[in-house]
């Protein structure tokens, strides 16, 4: 399918890979480590050529190459590529792009995992970070420096929904010779094109929404063909090689993610609408609602505002534990963005911080987390409707 065709996101997930099939409707699982060559000339150009998806299976792979031109089309970006996890992705993505003297913004209320990644990895290589509120656009210019090369950012952010506005930071950013690098994870790029905001790069666990029925691990990078060349580069080194099968895997949820959105979408504002609106919850936490403190930039940077959400229940830890043990339709689980509705109390799964660094991250005991599935939108709210029961 040619380039410049402009089709809507629930078109491209079908047939933005149509240049990198074989003719086959459903695609192949090229299980293949290897690939061999016709020549001495064709396997020079295999082992010397970018992004070579006939070489071997670190350099890339078929599967890759279909799943990576989906994700890229969808995100508006020149280039992806897909590595074995969310992590992966934005640990290559962090090595390929920074170098020891180098400083790195984060945001306060992030995923726990990319925040390791900047307070334990990257400053032992000699890269320092500063952790700023992503509420504030003000505070990632206040905290800039002359070496800063990289902002992440997280919007919405987990498990407090906050958002990042990411053209004003992005504005800030590139005034100061910096990139910006989102983690679109959450909104996904059927509600959220961080690329179009001003961002550089993009990077997704595609273990949640991209995939979509918890049964697959991976993560992808998106941008420029040059960054993701020098992302691609350090890959090599790393090796957080997505397995063909699962590449194949996320490729077929793909295919859904525009429908899934859809539903999510909507079971993420009912619920929420429903919960806002109950005695025995105090506070919720969900863009799309109006009276979350962000909605304007919501309408502003997004389509839509994804389906997880938080809520707080009147009482305690045990109060909340009482409601997620009488859900009937939602298990209690880690993760999120499958076809399952998921609900957590994320104090509990980060049982090892302290009260104090509970608080400071404004994670309340009665929090629970929720990740709306494609249940039926009135089966759902009943289910929490009742579990709130006295």
């Amino acid at each position: 399918m040619a380039d410049d065709r402009d089709y809507e996101p629930g078109t491209w997930v079908i047939h933005a890979d149509d240049a990198s099939r074989s003719g086959d409707v459903a695609p192949p699982i090229h299980q293949a480590t290897t690939f061999a060559a016709d020549s001495d000339e064709a396997f020079l150009d295999a082992a010397t050529r970018s992004f070579a998806d006939d070489f071997y299976v670190r350099y890339g792979n078929p599967n890759h190459t279909q799943v990576a031109d989906v994700v890229a089309r969808l995100e508006g970006a020149e280039r992806a590529i897909v590595t074995a996890a969310g992590m992966g992705a934005v640990t290559t993505l962090a090595l390929g792009l920074l170098r020891a003297g180098d400083h790195v913004l984060v945001q306060k209320t992030t995923y726990p995992g990319t925040a390791n990644l900047v307070e334990s990895l990257l400053a032992r290589f000699g890269v320092s970070w500063t952790a700023v509120d992503q509420t504030d656009a003000g505070a990632f210019a206040r905290a800039m420096r002359p070496e800063t090369r990289l902002i992440l950012v997280e919007t919405p952010s987990n498990p407090l929904l906050d958002l990042t506005d990411i053209a004003a930071v992005s504005a800030i950013a590139h005034a100061g010779g910096a990139l910006v690098a989102v983690d679109n994870t959450i909104a996904t790029p059927i509600n959220q094109r961080p690329l179009e905001h001003g961002a550089d790069l993009v990077w997704h666990s595609a273990t949640k929404y991209l995939g979509g029925h918890s049964d697959v691990s991976a993560g992808v990078v998106a941008g420029s063909e040059d960054l993701i060349e020098q992302i691609w580069r350090t890959h090599l080194v790393v090796g957080s090689v997505l397995n063909p099968f699962d590449a194949w895997l996320l490729l077929r949820g793909l295919r859904t993610l525009d429908l899934r959105m859809q539903r999510h979408n909507a079971n993420g504002l009912a619920l929420a609408e429903a919960l806002v609106e109950h005695p025995d919850v105090t506070r919720v936490f969900y863009p799309g609602l109006e009276s979350h403190a962000q909605h304007g930039l919501a309408n502003v940077q997004m389509d839509g505002a994804s389906g997880l959400l938080s809520f707080e229940v009147a009482g305690g830890a045990a109060d909340a534990d009482r409601v997620l043990g009488r859900l009937a339709l939602a298990k209690r689980a880690a993760s999120l963005g499958s076809v399952h509705t998921i609900a957590s109390r994320p104090a509990a799964m980060w049982s090892n911080a302290s009260y104090d660094e509970l608080t400071a991250a404004r994670i309340s005991p009665q929090m629970i987390r929720v990740s709306t599935g494609i249940e039926a939108a009135s089966d759902l709210v009943a289910d929490f409707l009742s579990a709130l029961e006295p």
